[in-house]
């Protein structure tokens, strides 16, 4: 029988398939899922011989985490230590710390580091998934990934209408509203459209914040083999000014804990918008075709007084640090692969080429100074004697070519490896010194891993593999770093993972050493001089679980315990920092959540402990940061079929703690709050 092209293409175009479920389920199973954050390939997560957990949608409105930094630290391992300095996404992980180290990705793509900030994607909303791969993880995202790499995966468009919202008040002045919305607008075009903002006046000075954002995307899809994806994204932050309260006698000033000293016209600003058109291909059941091409930018400003002694006898601060630091920073790519299936095997390929611009404006070098009352300070005005000028531009050309090999032996082995290469081409102008310099940088990773199916629901894995640290953000390399390469690391890890039976939970281990080479240090003969020739070393052991132990109750938890040091370090002046702990990274990291169900009401309570870190390598007592555990609690009622309104409160006991050391200065974390919050979904 003949058929019409209509009915031609509608059986060329795949039905899409809509996955319903209750509020009252259990999110999905971590090891059921498949991780596109580990692997170009189409292997599940149970399969994979390597380390990687996330937090789903579902699990951040449990926990009504909003902010991408409390989400992504209830997963095994990973800790918070952002900066107002650093954009606030900065990292440790397996006993590696910072922008440099801990990588963070939007759907697989990096942004350029400049100046050592990472501030993007600051909150949840408008999101399936964060996912975190732990280890080196340059195989997937290049250079800077020793520690892990973060990655935000964005919900999708959807031809099935719904809406969400949300909306949120507390005290502190605290207030939210996040809106979202698919569907279909044609045959072949379907939309999602999500907005999101708020704003605070913080528990102390300068800690008042507010910011926005709208996510857009568009997909079109004219027959099954073929999908076009567009999306458009604009983002306005004003995150909070606080620096820190001053310490003495290497603890926290309690008696300064509410008082800022900042001046009443410092600014921190971030505004990035981004623009994403990704074309898919099934050429046949064999092969697959994927084209990315992308536009970001990022505009940032900071105005700030950055560092703060108190005397407690004279009662006063001495203010210092008077900084006005602009970036601009735009960045433009495109990615192509392609998949192939066959004989047992998968097999992904690509090509990624990138051009970042980076231009830095600033007061260099930073004078001026004030004393204030440490009980009554007035703030001021922001005044420097140093003329606010660019300072440096940078380009940065990065081509990256990979092939990665699944190869399922038979129903119980599987071997998966992969190789790639990255060429950086670095150029950089000193507007002021009238000098510039070019510089290329390489490096190859690689992966190889083994796993073994003990069962349908269990497996064994053993994995060695490779990656590549810049010695500083690469699109601020300086004239003096020009000697330099990129350092080099090396993990092996074993692990087990098993999902228990009925779906009822599951439990992950991972045992893990990674050695990194290649560090800066100081010459052994010459202490002025630096040079590379550092090591630095972490072991660890990672569990992780979830388990439904009743209709009513469920429960996570993970903890992990990491022994980091450095090999072999020498700091200015000679110090030798061997045997010491990196700065920022804790031994032991662990989160427990409880939930239980009764009729339309669920309670929830969480637990965080961070243990104790140094605010320096050189492991000061005056700059340990003790540990500290944070009570969190959520309780939901569900008002009707589409309404759940939710209580939250954090940190319960209103315990005084310090996220991380800056300047001589710790930033204490959020005090006692409450929140409430309705979610309307239709």
């Amino acid at each position: 029988m003949l058929l019409s092209p209509a009915a031609v293409l509608a059986q060329q175009t795949l039905s899409e398939v809509v996955v319903t479920g209750s509020r009252n389920e259990a999110p999905a199973l971590d090891t059921a899922r498949r991780s596109a954050t580990a692997t170009h390939l189409d292997v599940p997560t149970l399969d994979l011989p390597a380390s990687v957990s996330g937090v789903s949608a579902e699990q951040i409105d449990e926990r009504a985490d909003r902010g991408a930094a409390e989400a992504v630290t209830r997963t095994v391992g990973l800790s918070a230590a952002g900066t107002p300095g650093n954009g606030g996404l900065a990292f440790a992980s397996r006993g590696f710390y910072g922008v440099n180290s801990v990588g963070v990705a939007e759907d697989g793509i990096t942004l350029g580091v400049g100046s050592g900030t990472i501030n993007y994607p600051s909150d949840t909303w408008g999101y399936e998934r964060f996912e975190v791969l732990r280890g080196p993880a340059s195989l997937m995202y290049g250079s800077g990934t020793m520690g892990a790499t973060v990655n935000a995966i964005r919900k999708q468009p959807s031809r099935e209408r719904s809406t969400e919202l949300m909306l949120s008040g507390g005290n502190h002045g605290t207030a939210r509203m996040g809106l979202g919305s698919t569907g279909a607008l044609s045959d072949t075009l379907s939309y999602r459209v999500d907005a999101y903002g708020a704003r605070s006046d913080g528990d102390r000075a300068f800690d008042n914040s507010k910011g926005g954002k709208l996510m857009s995307a568009l997909r079109w899809q004219p027959r099954g083999d073929f999908t076009l994806d567009v999306t458009a994204d604009i983002s306005n932050q004003a995150p909070s000014r606080y620096y820190g309260t001053p310490t003495t006698n290497g603890r926290v000033a309690r008696e300064l804990i509410g008082t800022g000293f900042n001046t009443e016209d410092s600014d921190i600003h971030y505004r990035d918008k981004r623009f994403k058109a990704k074309a898919t291909w099934q050429v046949n059941d064999a092969l697959a075709v994927r084209n990315e091409l992308y536009h970001f930018g990022a505009d940032r400003h900071w105005k700030n007084i950055e560092a703060y002694d108190y005397n407690a006898a004279a009662g006063t601060v001495a203010r210092s640090d008077y900084l006005e630091i602009g970036h601009a920073l735009q960045q433009n790519g495109n990615r192509l692969a392609l998949d192939w299936k066959g004989g047992g095997h998968q097999v992904a390929m690509g090509w990624d080429a990138s051009q970042a611009n980076f231009r830095n404006t600033s007061n260099s070098p930073y004078t001026g100074s004030s004393v204030v009352s440490a009980f009554d300070p007035v703030p001021g005005t922001w005044i420097s004697p140093d003329p606010y000028l660019p300072r440096m531009g940078s380009t940065l050309r990065q081509n990256a070519l990979y092939i990665e090999d699944a190869w399922k032996i038979n129903e119980q082995w599987l071997l998966m490896g992969g190789i790639r290469r990255d060429w950086y081409e670095f150029s950089r102008q000193d507007f002021v010194a009238k000098t510039g310099f070019d510089k290329d940088l390489n490096g190859t990773s690689w992966r190889l891993g083994l796993t073994r199916k003990l069962t349908a629901q269990s497996s064994v894995y053993a994995q060695m593999t490779t990656g590549h640290d810049p010695v500083t953000s690469l699109l601020s390399l300086a004239a003096s770093q020009t000697g330099f390469t990129l350092s080099k690391g090396r993990q092996q890890e074993v692990g087990f993972k098993q999902q228990l039976a009925d779906g009822r939970g599951e439990w992950t281990a991972a045992l893990f050493h990674i050695a990194k080479g290649d560090i800066i240090t100081r010459d052994p003969a010459n202490s002025a001089l630096s040079i590379q020739g550092g090591k630095q070393s972490s072991r660890g052991l990672e569990l992780a679980g979830a388990l439904q132990a009743s209709p009513a109750f469920r429960v996570e938890a993970n903890a992990a315990y990491t022994r980091a040091r450095f090999d072999e370090l020498i700091e200015a002046g000679g110090a030798d920092r061997s045997g010491n702990r990196p700065a920022n990274v804790p031994k032991v990291t662990a989160n427990l959540w409880g939930h239980y169900r009764e009729g339309g009401w669920r309670t929830s309570l969480g637990l965080r402990y961070v243990g104790s870190r140094f605010g320096d390598n050189a492991n000061s007592a005056g700059k340990r940061l003790p540990g500290y555990t944070v009570l969190d609690a959520v309780v939901s009622w569900n008002a009707s079929p589409q309404t759940t309104v939710s209580l939250i409160g954090r940190n319960l006991t209103n315990r005084v703690y310090a996220t991380a050391a800056y300047n001589s200065q710790w930033l204490v974390g959020a005090s006692r709050s409450v929140e409430l919050m309705a979610q309307m979904r239709f």
